[in-house]
């Protein structure tokens, strides 16, 4: 007489229904979100208010108060001006330099992968490592850059402790770290680029200039926003470099929006003034961001025909 065996119970499969699914897979997102706009609120009720930690029995509201004073100060007119300035020229020798080597790392051989390996070790490095390492690069005494700046004629060359020169020295340090990134998203961009208007032009014997011009450039542009982008409001934010080798000195040469929050929310306890400065400062970037998007926008319009 044959045995059945008992076959043990499948398991219970957790399953979703279709209306539930959307509500569920959008729950990330939300938590997000969340986790984004309750700081985003608390620093907007922080600076309509007049708060300082040293003082919290004078904690009142003053309904927009700290941002009219910033209009007849002459310290937030100064953050506002080198903030603009350090981020225009950081993008812009960045996005030059970036290109040209784009170029020159274009075609696909063994050494120039080699070298787009090793033009990633800035960017792997941290930003206050960075500082640090340039900080002991510039010293008077025993730094290598101020060894070679002398041997050139630069006997006196203060770096960053000269408000002539602070600006010039933390900009190499922000080039020297940020440039790989905008060589990775060129180059990126380079190498995805149809080749038949290049094989056209090469057939008719188009100079290079005329092909960079009229071809690669115009094509190139919408990476080039993307990268310019992404740079700008990363460097507009800037905080870690500038802190590490100025702290904003010398006096306020270097004293952009990031280190003027730090210092009057946890040296001057003035946390409704270091608010109101984040506060301007996300709204900049917000119309900087705006500004490229809708560029972006109108360039793959253009691109596909419907403008």
């Amino acid at each position: 007489m044959a045995v059945i065996a008992d076959t043990p119970p499948r398991p219970r499969r957790f399953r979703v229904g279709a209306r539930a699914l959307p509500y569920l897979l959008s729950l990330p997102a939300l938590l997000v979100c969340i986790g984004i706009l309750i700081p985003f609120g608390t620093a907007i009720w922080y600076s309509l208010q007049r708060y300082r930690l040293s003082q919290p029995w004078a904690r009142r509201m003053n309904w927009g108060q700290n941002y009219v004073d910033f209009l007849s100060d002459p310290a937030f007119w100064n953050t506002l001006q080198v903030s603009m300035v350090y981020a225009a020229t950081a993008v812009v020798v960045q996005l030059v330099l970036g290109l040209s080597i784009a170029l020159l790392l274009q075609r696909r051989t063994r050494l120039n992968n080699v070298i787009s390996i090793m033009l990633l070790l800035p960017l792997m490095t941290a930003p206050v490592l960075a500082s640090l390492m340039w900080t002991l690069m510039t010293n008077a005494n025993f730094g290598v850059l101020s060894w070679a700046a002398g041997q050139i004629g630069f006997e006196d060359m203060r770096w960053a402790s000269s408000p002539r020169t602070a600006l010039f020295t933390v900009l190499l340090v922000d080039i020297w770290v940020y440039t790989p990134f905008m060589v990775i998203l060129l180059l990126a961009g380079l190498r995805s680029l149809p080749s038949q208007p290049f094989e056209a032009a090469a057939l008719d014997g188009a100079p290079r200039l005329f092909v960079f011009w009229r071809i690669t450039l115009p094509m190139l542009t919408p990476y080039i926003l993307t990268a310019s982008l992404f740079r700008l409001l990363d460097a507009i934010q800037q905080f870690d470099i500038i802190y590490g080798m100025t702290q904003g000195g010398p006096g306020n040469t270097l004293m952009v929006f990031q280190v003027e929050a730090y210092l009057n929310f946890f040296q001057q306890t003035n946390v409704g003034r270091s608010a109101a400065l984040m506060m301007i400062l996300w709204a900049i970037t917000y119309a900087l961001s705006a500004v490229f998007i809708k560029q972006w926008l109108r360039l793959r319009e253009r691109a596909r025909g419907e403008v």
